[in-house]
């Protein structure tokens, strides 16, 4: 039997006006988890399912508090009418998986009435969202064969491809922003790790004609890079910083931009995949005091929310002005852009750090849906 309990986490560093935080317990199925949902002034929260063998119950309530939090600021930014939440499962990913599992947080995500919808994220697969499917409709990032027996000509699927185009995007704004080139022809970027999104981003990158120094833990990807991209260097893991190159592009894990790297750092341009790469808030300021410009890391990789959010709008009721299709998927996730350059544009404005000024820009979008939404419930 499932049991929900309400958290009270107004007193946690991490707190944020979050709406709702719901610990749950199925113990029969061994699930623990927490879903929250910090925003939905411009819909329902949408954010991925996190499972992480989390040290303490409140290690998991900051981890979701910041994730959600996190989520709001990319669905407003990207266009998307979606709010921001999340959900983690305390467990070891790689022996705690059954599918009692994730059909108990089937449960659990419609106990929340529709204000959540989750999707994959680390620790979890599209076969752990469809077992989700099985107790609540509000999932997304279901396997492609699981999307055609339900709808025909589907989008969505796996995100990576999305999400990697979307930082490409950001990256080659901030390249005409900051080195005023019109193209990555003959840059030099340093793509630090080649997961299945920074991998991706490297063949773009490669076709393009940029020069690539990549890194990864995964000595097999780093051989399969050298005999597939035409102008590639492979590196340590802790020289990737010490590269003189034009962009650097965290694709691994976050907090790599810190005071120890930053001293190091020799480009001109922070642009990758990888989600919270600032260590602190105040690395967005020392960023912008050195002259190197920061392309926000939920701004630019949010292609793959696009990706997803399209995929549940098909399966659910489309919200869009146009149709749910591949083409108008990868118009919106070019359009990332553009707004990657008014980022840009609104942060000389101010004299702000790019990343203040992106959440800045955020706050103005959600805020004043809220603003809308209470005057018309009034």
């Amino acid at each position: 039997m499932l049991v929900a309990k309400e958290l009270d986490v107004k007193e946690n560093e991490h707190y944020h006006n979050h709406e709702r935080v719901v610990y749950f317990e199925h113990e029969a199925a061994g699930l623990k988890a927490i879903i929250s949902v910090h925003n939905t002034n411009l819909g329902p929260s949408l954010g991925g399912c996190r499972m992480n063998p989390y040290e303490t119950q409140q290690h998991a309530i900051e981890d979701v508090l910041r994730l959600s939090r996190g989520m709001t600021y990319k669905s407003a930014l990207a266009g998307l009418p979606l709010g921001g939440g999340k959900s983690v499962i305390i467990g070891n990913p790689r022996s705690d998986k059954t599918p009692a599992l994730f059909e108990a947080m089937g449960e659990a995500v419609e106990y929340m009435g529709g204000s959540y919808i989750t999707a994959e994220d680390v620790g979890t697969s599209e076969e752990n969202m469809e077992s989700i499917s099985k107790n609540t409709k509000f999932v997304a990032g279901l396997p492609l064969s699981v999307l055609q027996a339900r709808v025909e000509n589907p989008v969505g699927g796996n995100p990576s491809p999305y999400t990697a185009f979307g930082v490409y995007c950001g990256l080659k704004a901030a390249v005409k922003y900051q080195l005023k080139r019109q193209d990555v022809a003959g840059l030099k970027v340093a793509v630090q790790g080649l997961g299945s999104v920074g991998y991706d981003l490297c063949r773009f990158l490669d076709d393009a004609g940029a020069a690539l120094f990549v890194t990864d833990v995964n000595q097999e990807v780093l051989e399969k890079a050298k005999s597939e991209f035409s102008n590639v260097h492979v590196v340590g893991l802790d020289d990737i910083y010490d590269m003189p190159v034009d962009v650097y592009a965290p694709c691994a894990l976050g907090a790599t931009v810190n005071d120890e790297t930053i001293e190091r750092l020799k480009c001109k341009v922070i642009a990758g995949a990888a989600n919270n790469q600032l260590q602190r808030h105040r690395h967005d300021q020392m960023l912008h005091d050195k002259g190197i410009l920061y392309a926000p890391d939920y701004v630019i990789n949010s292609g793959g929310v696009m990706c997803v959010g399209y995929e549940f709008f098909q399966l659910t009721e489309n919200p869009m002005p146009y149709a749910l299709n591949e083409e108008n998927l990868k118009n919106h996730v070019s359009e990332i852009e553009n707004v990657t350059m008014k980022i840009f544009d609104y942060a000389k404005q101010h004299n702000l750090p790019v990343g203040a000024a992106a959440d800045q820009l955020a706050e103005e979008i959600f805020l004043s849906a809220g603003d809308m939404k209470h005057a018309a419930n009034s």
